[in-house]
């Protein structure tokens, strides 16, 4: 969500800043601004609304420079989106970014209100910058050790950066639930939210663990953890994209990033696929013996990543014999639940960073769980580095912020996975061969989907003057018709909802007219003939029907009944497949309609508080 990036160099580091925040776009924000201290000891503070361009063309008017610095994209929570609001904060000679939220602002505020502080502003932010003024004040000390003092008054998920105006050449870093990473150079170090930012200045980094508190010079990296006792965390060298921010040809990223999916499902299924078995040699050797233990799996995710978890349930169940439930982090991490023998808690998130997730995680340790395995899109990000085991669905830097690439690599891993533990659960050979087969040929039904594009922006403009879409979906297409929806509402600001086809008659009906278009996602499967009658049941009433379906199907099109044919593709392909011309529909409308398809308005990329 919020951005973060800090330099201290002996070079001029304001355009490091501002790469940086460039880089974090894709994150979602609505003010940004930075604060440097020049060669002279003076603080130079610059803030906008608005976009990182907005605040590019400002700098050289107020002709800022400075070795030491610190900058910030924020995604609004306490406060609205204004100049004011706009971080880095400052009480008198320190300045203050900050990611998260810190859930007891209001007694702090009080208290420093009695210690006669005055604010500005109407985020919790502020909080800390004048919470670290009064200890620095009051008992003194270097400014890792106030801050020390500091973080245990603030309570909430948090990461932030502190700089104090009379020592400019230290930052402090401190990570409490929001993740932070330093860059380590030759004579200047770095940090920030994201490694992405840092990319153009450095390859090697130090993740931040829960609880620690960096002192961050030229020269040094000082790291105390939760305990206050000083440790060191291993440098990295970092191999993610750097050209993930070219457009290429594509108007959009989110257009590049759907196109990019044969090639991103080619990488998710390189290596891992032999001798028509699924190998997923990265879990190590002794993965065969703990899934043969597998009785029971847990997943837990949120977004898109649901909706995949969702599809895998189904084939868990159906492939592997193995019982699977699936719950959405934010309301999984808060209720009492029953833990079964053998249960693998399986996490999803793109980022890796998805605080609701991440929680889920860290409170199902003590609970006795078989083992913990992530599926994620970033190496040593948060869930990474606290699961047990980890598999990368290799999808590539994902900068749009409704998921495509992500989306989709995921299901192609998750029906990896659950052949996996099939095969320990003995599945039938020919079974597993057929899955394998059919994985191999993804990429290449994938493509065929895409040249359904000019064809699926002729249908968008059916659309476009809209302002309810209803989608419908049987069996493991009812989690894709979700999908469907949310790329809908996301960047096209249409309200859409899915519901399960043979739930139609137990409410949603009532909402069907002549203007209300209703989108049934209907491969042939077993499920044909049933959703054939819910579609009958639309039609009755009068509902506007776009079917997307294959040829074998038996559809024709009628007044009211639009028949959009898909190429053929396996069974068990179909959710992956059928997602793709969902994202290209939901894309065209959203062009139509003229949104800010990158950055939907409200909303983040990676969703780091609750």
């Amino acid at each position: 969500m919020c951005g973060i990036v800090g330099a201290v160099a002996q070079r001029d580091i304001v355009e490091i800043l501002l790469e940086g925040l460039r880089r974090l776009e894709y994150r979602g924000y609505d003010s940004v601004g930075l604060a440097v201290v020049t060669n002279e000891g003076h603080l130079q503070h610059l803030r906008r609304v608005g976009t990182v361009n907005t605040l590019m063309e400002a700098v050289p008017m107020n002709m800022l420079a400075g070795g030491i610095g610190i900058a910030h994209t924020r995604w609004a929570t306490h406060g609205e989106p204004t100049e004011n609001n706009a971080h880095p904060h400052i009480s008198e000679h320190i300045v203050v970014v900050h990611n998260g939220i810190i859930e007891n602002h209001e007694l702090l505020r009080e208290r420093l209100r009695e210690y006669n502080y005055t604010f500005v502003t109407q985020t919790d932010t502020e909080v800390i910058a004048h919470l670290t003024h009064w200890e620095q004040k009051r008992e003194g000390g270097a400014l890792y050790e106030v801050m020390k003092r500091v973080v245990r008054a603030l309570r909430g998920a948090y990461g932030t950066v502190v700089m104090d105006i009379r020592n400019p050449s230290v930052l402090v870093a401190v990570r409490s639930g929001s993740p932070l990473v330093i860059g380590c150079g030759v004579g200047e170090n770095f940090v920030a939210s994201d490694q992405l930012a840092l990319l153009p200045v450095t390859r090697r980094f130090m993740f931040l663990e829960e609880g620690d508190i960096a002192e961050i010079t030229r020269r040094t990296i000082r790291i105390w953890d939760q305990a206050g006792n000083n440790v060191e965390r291993s440098v990295i060298e970092s191999h993610a994209q750097d050209d993930a921010r070219d457009k290429g040809l594509y108007r959009h990223y989110m257009q590049k990033e759907i196109f990019e999916q044969p090639q991103s499902i080619k990488n998710t299924l390189e290596g891992r696929c032999t001798n028509s078995m699924v190998t997923l040699s990265e879990l190590g050797d002794s993965a065969d013996a703990l899934l043969c233990q597998v009785e029971h799996v847990q997943i837990t995710a949120c977004g898109s990543s649901y909706h995949a978890a969702m599809v895998s349930r189904y084939w868990f169940e159906e492939l592997a014999g193995v019982p699977c439930n699936v719950e959405i982090s934010s309301e999984f991490r808060y209720r009492k639940s029953a833990l079964r023998t053998g249960n693998l808690l399986l996490t999803l998130s793109q980022s890796g960073e998805t605080a609701d997730t991440l929680a889920a995680l860290k409170l199902t340790k003590p609970l006795g769980y078989l083992a913990s395995l992530t599926i994620c899109n970033v190496d040593h990000s948060s869930l990474v580095r606290e699961s047990d085991m980890a598999l990368m669905t290799r999808a590539g830097t994902e900068i749009g912020v409704a998921s495509t690439k992500a989306f989709t690599t995921q299901l192609t891993l998750l029906l990896m996975l659950v052949t996996r533990i099939g095969r320990m659960r003995g599945m039938d050979k020919t079974l597993e061969k057929s899955i394998v087969h059919a994985l191999q040929i993804l990429p290449g039904r994938i493509e065929q989907m895409l040249l359904l594009d000019k064809s699926m922006a002729t249908l968008a403009k059916s659309f476009s003057e809209k302002r309810h879409v209803l989608f419908i979906g049987r069996g493991n297409l009812y989690p894709i018709a979700m999908e469907g929806a949310l790329k809908l509402k996301e960047i096209s600001y249409i309200h859409a909802e899915a519901y399960a086809a043979g739930e139609l008659k137990h409410g949603p009906l009532a909402l069907i007219d002549t203007y209300m278009p209703v989108i049934v996602i209907a491969p042939k499967n077993q499920l044909l003939e049933k959703l054939k009658s819910n579609i009958e049941e639309v039609r009755a009433r009068g509902g506007l029907l776009f079917i997307f379906t294959e040829e074998a199907t038996g559809f024709t099109s009628s007044a009211n009944m639009n028949i959009i044919l898909l190429p053929k593709v396996e069974h068990i392909l179909a959710p992956i497949c059928y997602t793709v011309p969902m994202q290209l529909l939901a894309y065209h409308i959203a062009t139509i309609k003229g949104t800010n398809i990158d950055h939907p308005r409200n909303l983040a990329k990676s969703v780091t508080v609750e």
